[in-house]
């Protein structure tokens, strides 16, 4: 198998495990909203979604201080602790319960277990693993908490800031460089060669020092995405500009697990909040919102293939609006309430 063939692999890899998120958080949606994890008063109040950005942007600042102030440990035990939390949702809703002491002991059970997974043998298919059942649990828990209006205007910030931290500021691909040597599932990590190891990838990065990795910006490590995980375009190639199978060089694709996340709580808003017809088992606007999502990160890995960082969320956000306003209007939805602006007017 030559490189670009190995690359089509990853690339489709890459297409599986966004898939896995969207449709593990349709499926959570129901049993979320049923157990009553519904996060907000009121799910179509737009400040929630300013208050979201107000939260993304004071972690990202405590992210960014704990890489540069030698935190970085103290940083993993919370990333860690934080994806038990998460994954204890949704082990909570589809594992049978086991009562211990008239408590559901279940959840807690499968969430130790991804911790101690994560804390002792964080390859990179346990990484895999452990985001994709923090994505599909996070999507849904946000979808059923975002209104549709609500989500289209926390997608739309997230990818304005994206594309601001990637392209003006920078700070992201300084952010991206610090989690990436933390071996926690923030980013989705897919390989291009046989024997890849994720482990001996990190420690490498390891060694490199803050400021070296900062000052690399000709050859960026990563693209970081709108919630302070690393990037959808965490790939460089050495011939900047080139094809995959001449100029990427890297054994692995990276993508933020941000990435994958935060359009699919569009998905989830919409197959939650809509009422439509359903085309293979999911309804139009929400299948739009898919396809749309997918169509978005097939042009963003063509970018990132040839070699330069790119932020992921404009083109992952932008596709999965789209998607899911072409799946609207084909369910007889106005603009105007597919938009969720009819209370407002």
């Amino acid at each position: 198998m030559n490189q670009r063939q190995r690359v089509s692999v990853a690339v489709v890899g890459t297409a599986a495990l966004f898939l896995a998120v969207q449709l593990g958080a349709l499926a959570l949606v129901g049993p979320f909203e049923a157990a009553g994890y519904q996060t907000v008063p009121n799910p179509q109040d737009p400040t929630n979604s300013l208050l979201y950005v107000g939260v993304l942007l004071v972690a990202t600042a405590g992210i960014l201080a704990a890489i540069k102030l030698g935190g970085e440990s103290i940083l993993r035990y919370f990333i860690v602790a934080t994806s038990g939390l998460v994954t204890a949702y949704v082990f909570s809703v589809v594992l049978p319960p086991l009562a211990v002491a008239g408590a559901n002991v279940t959840p807690w059970v499968g969430a130790a277990v991804v911790m101690g997974a994560l804390l002792f043998h964080p390859e990179w298919y346990v990484l895999d693993a452990a985001g994709v059942l923090m994505g599909m649990g996070a999507a849904g828990l946000f979808g059923i908490s975002f209104g549709i209006l609500p989500a289209i205007i926390l997608l739309s910030l997230l990818a304005i800031y994206d594309a601001i931290s990637v392209y003006r500021t920078k700070h992201m691909l300084t952010l991206a460089s610090g989690v990436m040597r933390l071996r926690v599932p923030v980013l989705l990590v897919i390989p291009v060669t046989l024997g890849y190891s994720y482990l001996e990838e990190a420690e490498e990065m390891a060694e490199r020092t803050d400021d070296q990795a900062a000052a690399d910006d000709g050859e960026p490590e990563a693209d970081a995405d709108g919630d302070g995980d690393a990037g959808g375009d965490a790939t460089a190639a050495d011939g900047e500009g080139e094809e995959a199978d001449e100029g990427f060089e890297r054994d692995a694709l990276f993508i933020g697990l941000g990435d994958a996340v935060m359009p699919t709580i569009l998905v989830a808003s919409a197959a939650f909040f809509l009422d439509a017809p359903a085309v293979l088992g999911v309804e139009l606007p929400a299948l739009g919102a898919i396809v749309g999502t997918l169509a978005g990160l097939m042009v963003l890995l063509r970018m990132v293939l040839k070699g330069r960082a790119h932020a992921g969320l404009p083109l992952l956000n932008g596709g999965a609006i789209f998607g899911y306003l072409v799946g609207a209007l084909l369910s007889g939805y106005g603009l105007v309430g597919a938009l969720g602006l009819g209370p407002y007017l």
